[in-house]
């Protein structure tokens, strides 16, 4: 049982800690001290900690206390001293610390390593800011005020490029050799080369046979969305190990279905319906909006795609002559729009929109509205990793796709049975 002490006049008991920071605030009211603050309380206890775990770590190295070595031990190395070194911490700020150091030089401290000016908590804090859109400067000024440090807006880009390598590895991992679908996408930030221009990012998220979500990767490219560079993205994707996709989930890029064939060539090309649906308001009045939401919903919800070509001429039969354009809308995304017709309802559900993907460009938009524009593509695609890599951090998204998954993957598995990588049939 841990020692307890008793608080005099209302019988209370303390644990241990609760009463070390007791004696701390009654410390600090006697001596004068604040509690925060550049000269606070905090500020000396951070110090204090530190100290004495470095020179525990120092007595571990050598194997004995300070002025308590053993005549007959064999090392010949003792303390040498002590240096100065300031390190920011993320409650207290600047803080200097003395690093007890040996007469050999071989002492290598854990607890504020060699060359480390910041204790590790800063550094996750400003991945942190940097992921949510805050610029370096902006970042600075909030430790200068929240922590009283000083860290200049140079520091902070070489916290941040620290993830440059880790972006690189992340972007050429080995990925799964099924995935039952993939949704594709792209958004579009502002980079600053010469002048501020338009750049799309392409964006890819897998589901593999066990129901995981996976963002697969992020691909900077140049000009417009286009079918020609999603080819690269594909064969990316491809020689990074994926050999089958069963769907491929897209906005109805013109010219993609044949990319996607070229490169997966049982793979089935849907477009997704909600961007349809969307579409086909933006060509119509909103006077009709109503009326022409009742007669698009029996082409999307048909039994299989005859019935569904059946309602799309009766459609046009209705409005043709007022919205030649919304029909010929769906004319001519029909090839895309019908494979999911085939399918059960499990399997529709799931493949029928991209709002997997949307609500991941979701939260790159918002970060990238923050910045505004990227003096770089590699400061713009670091912010997208970076918050690629901020998402879910409780796991419970994880767990509800997986759960909202399994009904579907027992779909998935009987109808693409002879595709299915495991060792029985469906």
């Amino acid at each position: 049982m841990s020692p307890r002490k008793k608080i005099e006049g209302d019988g209370r008991q303390l644990s241990p800690e609760q009463a070390a920071a007791a004696a701390m605030v009654a410390e600090a009211k006697a001596r004068g001290l604040e509690l925060t603050g550049p000269n606070g309380l905090l500020k000396l206890f951070t110090k204090n900690v530190l100290e004495t775990a470095l020179n525990e770590e120092m007595t571990e190295h050598l194997g004995h206390a300070k002025n308590q070595a053993s005549p007959e031990r064999e090392s010949t190395n003792v303390r040498n001293g002590s240096r100065g070194k300031t390190v920011i911490s993320d409650a207290a700020g600047e803080v200097r610390i003395d690093v007890p150091r040996d007469r050999e030089g071989t002492f290598e401290p854990q607890i504020v390593k060699k060359r480390q000016r910041r204790l590790t908590e800063v550094d996750e804090i400003v991945l942190s800011l940097y992921a949510k859109g805050m610029t370096t400067g902006e970042i600075s000024a909030h430790f200068a005020e929240i922590y009283g440090a000083s860290v200049s807006k140079e520091t902070i880009s070489r916290i941040t490029d620290k993830v440059v390598a880790e972006m690189t590895e992340w972007s050429t991992r080995p990925l799964d050799a099924v995935y039952v679908a993939v949704f594709i996408d792209a958004i579009v930030v502002k980079v600053r080369d010469g002048q501020v221009a338009n750049r799309p990012v392409y964006a890819a998220i897998g589901v593999t046979v066990d129901g995981h979500k996976d963002v697969l990767g992020l691909w900077s490219g140049s000009g417009g969305e286009g079918a020609k560079f999603w080819m690269s993205v594909l064969v990316d994707l491809k020689n990074r190990g994926v050999r089958d996709v069963f769907f491929v989930v897209c906005d109805g890029l013109k010219g993609l279905p044949d990319t996607v064939e070229a490169v997966w060539p049982q793979a089935i090309v849907q477009t997704c319906i909600i961007h349809l649906i969307r579409n086909t308001f933006r060509l119509t009045s909103r006077a009709d909006a109503d009326a022409i939401k009742r007669d698009i919903k029996p082409i999307y919800t048909a039994v299989n795609a005859d019935a569904a070509l059946a309602a799309l001429d009766d459609l046009e039969e209705k409005w043709g002559s007022k919205y030649r354009a919304m029909i010929r809308l769906w004319r001519n995304a029909w090839d895309e729009f019908i494979p999911f017709l085939d399918y059960d309802v499990e399997i529709r559900k799931v493949i029928c929109s991209t709002n997997a993907i949307e609500s991941l460009n979701a939260r790159y938009r918002r970060a990238v509205r923050a910045r505004g524009h990227f003096p770089s593509e590699q400061a713009a695609l670091k912010c997208l990793y970076l918050v690629t890599r901020s998402l879910d951090p409780t796991g419970a998204g994880r767990a509800r796709w997986t759960i909202r998954w399994k009904p579907v993957l027992n779909a998935f598995a009987i109808t693409f049975g002879d595709r299915w990588p495991a060792a029985e049939t469906y």
